[in-house]
């Protein structure tokens, strides 16, 4: 899976996928939850290169 130029492993869709599922079950709608998550793995992605 793809997010922009961000490869994700198994493991790390299968957290994101997760994370999307929590927040639609707090009503949050579909669309807006994967956005909110992309925006999360972006910033880690980001935090993650600026620490190396």
């Amino acid at each position: 899976m793809k997010i922009d130029d961000l490869e994700l492993t198994h493991a790390e869709q299968q957290k994101a996928v997760e994370e999307i599922q929590k927040l639609m079950a707090k009503g949050i709608s579909c669309p807006e939850a994967i956005i909110q998550v992309s925006e999360m793995i972006r910033q880690q992605h980001q935090e993650n290169i600026l620490a190396d």
